[in-house]
């Protein structure tokens, strides 16, 4: 703040102490996504605790707010399946050791192996029909493939498809006599969880400048392990509001991301969705001082990045009324902002749409407010299959990073975070 500015805001003290509000938001945002997205945390996944970690650090910062329980305790259990890949990893071409997560991706249901294995490196066009499929089978039968995923020139519509639905038989289907598919490509890849496990490892390429031409031989120790009953959960507190209303205004994010590939890599989920628990915690500190008129509850999810797992177990298990949900509001990738925010569900709840719009305008807060349709992408879905009003906003812009190990607390901007928080307080206030 230059000396100008500060020489006002000394003479307007509701100026100062908004300034300072401010900036408290913002440090304290950045406080949380940092933290989440440690290495302390191993991705906020399955492995070495990391969901109960981050889930304990989330009750912790509800406890410091005031936040109480619903019900007897700030936890609600459940189970779920996940592959996981708790120990070594290590995958060698010719010889030369490959990068985790930069050179190649483990696919999420891949199963454990170990050994050196001969590469038959094939391309699309050998996989462009059914019967080209069984065809190739025929002649690599047990081996590693090396697929050459780089679309051709002059595929056909018919071609593309069958590739697709070869591809992912190559990759699932246990009756295939294939040993193991190494997908080569020049584009960008994002990992994933799985809660099943296959039966054939996959590996997805991506380091420049292979020559698949000369590749000879693969060399891989995989480390998996399938976990059919982990016991994870969800984080809820409660703020009562000061009407005698029995309604409930709801924020939700969720907390888990990708978890570990191997003992030393890790992916730190700082946008997706470190971010979306920094706004549910710092809307929760906000409500703990000024109360609401309604009940407000807040959920922290695991579970979504695996299916929505968290949130379908909280709605059919509720541990509150959710018909007496008056609205809910659920935060994930709300770390940039540049480009504004987009709402999902806008189209159906137009009157909520309509009215962060005019607030939006009236305070000049972010460049733009979107509307988007109907769409089961996020953590509000099933609450508004159970007829909860919902709708689940994002941040667009800045920074790309998304399932992979660049989505670093270091890198993301957090541009709009503090007046996007703004907006969202004055939304809540006028529902």
């Amino acid at each position: 703040m230059g000396a100008a500015s500060y020489a006002q805001t000394l003479k307007s003290p509701s100026k100062l102490q908004n300034t300072f509000s401010e900036e408290q938001d913002s440090l304290y945002a950045r406080s949380v996504v940092k933290t989440l997205a440690s290495p302390a945390y191993k991705g906020r996944g399955y492995v070495e605790d990391g969901d109960k970690k981050a889930a304990s650090f989330i009750k912790k910062e509800f406890t410091k707010s005031g936040l109480i329980p619903v019900g007897d305790s700030y936890y609600q259990n459940y189970n779920l399946s996940v592959n996981t890949f708790p120990g070594k990893i290590s995958v060698s071409l010719d010889g030369q050791e490959l990068q985790t997560a930069k050179d190649y991706l483990i696919s999420a249901s891949s199963p454990s192996v170990k050994g050196t294995f001969k590469l038959t490196v094939v391309t699309r066009a050998e996989i462009s029909s059914p019967e080209s499929l069984e065809s190739l089978m025929d002649k690599t039968a047990g081996t590693f493939i090396i697929l050459d995923n780089r679309p051709g020139k002059g595929e056909t519509a018919a071609q593309v498809v069958a590739i697709k639905d070869n591809l992912s038989r190559m990759q699932d289907d246990q009756n295939l006599n294939l040993q193991g598919l190494i997908i080569y490509s020049d584009e960008k890849s994002t990992w994933t969880t799985s809660s099943t496990q296959s039966v054939r490892p996959v590996i997805i390429l991506n380091k420049p400048g292979i020559n698949l031409t000369t590749v000879k031989d693969i060399d891989l120790n995989i480390e998996a392990k399938f976990l059919p009953e982990y016991v994870t959960q969800n984080v809820i507190g409660k703020i009562k509001g000061t009407s005698t209303s029995d309604s409930l205004l709801v924020v939700t994010a969720h907390y888990d991301h990708l978890g570990l590939m191997g003992k030393d890599v890790y992916f730190p989920g700082a946008n997706d969705n470190a971010s979306g628990v920094a706004m549910l915690l710092s809307l929760a500190k906000y409500y703990a001082v000024n109360k609401p008129l309604y009940d407000m509850v807040f959920i922290a999810f695991s579970g979504e990045e695996i299916g929505l797992l968290g949130s379908q177990a909280f709605v059919e298990n509720p541990l509150i009324d959710l018909h007496k949900i008056k609205f809910l509001v659920n935060f994930d990738l709300a770390g940039t902002g540049e480009e504004g925010i987009k709402v999902v569900n806008g189209t159906f709840y137009k009157n909520k749409f309509d009215q962060l719009t005019r607030l939006n305008a009236k305070y000049s807060l972010l460049s733009k407010v979107e509307i988007r349709g109907e769409s089961c992408n996020s953590d509000h879905c099933f609450f508004y299959e159970a007829g909860v009003p919902a709708i689940f906003i994002y941040t667009q812009g800045g920074i790309k990073a998304y399932h992979d190990i660049y989505d670093k607390a270091e890198t993301l901007p957090l541009t709009e975070f503090v007046d996007y928080l703004s907006l969202m307080k004055m939304f809540f206030n006028q529902l």
